[in-house]
């Protein structure tokens, strides 16, 4: 795979600090059961990083400490890791609102099949990838058949309550484009999908986060292949929006790798860029998450590159979707 990482860390883009912090998102592991073409984090059926017990319980810890509200868990398929279930019960003993953002097909896996119970016992919100209505730009993007298997999971947990009018049970959807294009505006594309999910298939949810494609891992490999990384990064610098700098998710939020490890973001932790921690600029040399258990790093300066153009493009991006 083509890296893009040393065109991207030689950058101008603006220095941003951390505000207070409130939102853990733990990558529990890059093991999944598809191989999607925009994946940030290469995930697929044959990586076998998986976050251990000890790591889990450690930021459990961490979220006694701090004031953590919310527990957002990725991956690959977060739900293929065998802590998943236990980290998820732990966290709302604590009132932690917890986040799975489910690739949908998971829900359909053999062994999995009381995933959906147990998401909707604990009132997990699901976040769930869906890049467009159509069989042949979901299929395109993510597998065969896997638009098909998208649309049983979302049947499947309106069942269970989860996206009915009503309902506590959240369920949202992530749009990411199919190409090096930004997103269209997300107000409209969400009362797209509402129409023709509900239409087609009586399908219901909250709400669409249109999410904007990083030039980085395997997306950003493609770029490169293709010779469409320069054009694609001028497009994002072209939309730079400085309104969004108040409102990037890298403010409120650290990403914890399936070892530990602190990164700013989920895009920096793909690209090696660990947290600034001890006054470093881009540290050489990891921070794991137990030497922060007591910290406030409120103010600090957040390790940033060419790729942070990607959420600050056009309407912005970020995890809960566009940030105007």
């Amino acid at each position: 795979m083509l890296d893009t990482r040393p065109m991207l860390l030689l950058s101008d883009f603006p220095e941003i600090r951390r505000a207070e912090l409130h939102t853990l998102q733990v990558n529990l592991g890059y093991k999944c059961n598809l191989s999607c073409t925009h994946c940030h984090v290469a995930a697929g059926p044959n990586r076998t990083e998986m976050m251990d017990r000890k790591t889990v319980d450690t930021f459990l810890q961490f979220i006694d400490l701090q004031n953590i509200k919310t527990l957002d868990l990725t991956g690959g398929a977060p739900e293929m890791n065998p802590e998943f279930r236990y980290l998820v019960t732990e966290a709302r003993k604590r009132n932690v609102t917890v986040i799975d953002r489910c690739n949908l097909t998971i829900l359909l896996e053999p062994g999995y099949e009381d995933m959906a119970d147990f998401l909707a016992a604990n009132q997990v919100e699901v976040v769930a990838s869906m890049p467009c209505y159509n069989e042949e730009n979901v299929d395109k993007q993510r597998g065969k058949g896997v638009y098909d298997g998208s649309i049983d999971a979302l049947k499947m947990l309106n069942q269970k309550g989860y996206g009915v009018n009503g309902s506590e049970l959240v369920l949202n959807l992530v749009y990411n484009p199919g190409g090096p294009f930004l997103p269209p505006p997300q107000e409209q594309l969400e009362l797209d999908y509402k129409r023709e999910l509900y239409d087609r298939f009586g399908i219901e949810f909250n709400q669409l986060f249109s999410i904007t494609n990083m030039p980085i891992s395997r997306f950003g490999s493609v770029l490169l292949s293709k010779g469409e990384f320069n054009n694609y990064m001028d497009l994002l610098k072209g939309a730079y929006s400085e309104h969004n700098l108040e409102s990037v998710m890298c403010r409120n939020l650290i990403s914890i790798d399936w070892q530990g490890y602190v990164y700013d973001c989920d895009f920096n932790q793909m690209l090696e860029m660990p947290l600034v921690h001890r006054g470093q600029q881009i540290a050489s040399d990891r921070t794991h998450l137990s030497e922060l258990l007591e910290k406030n790093i409120e103010g600090h300066p957040i390790v940033v590159a060419n790729h942070c153009y990607g959420c600050t493009a056009g309407q912005g991006s970020s995890c809960g979707g566009a940030l105007e």
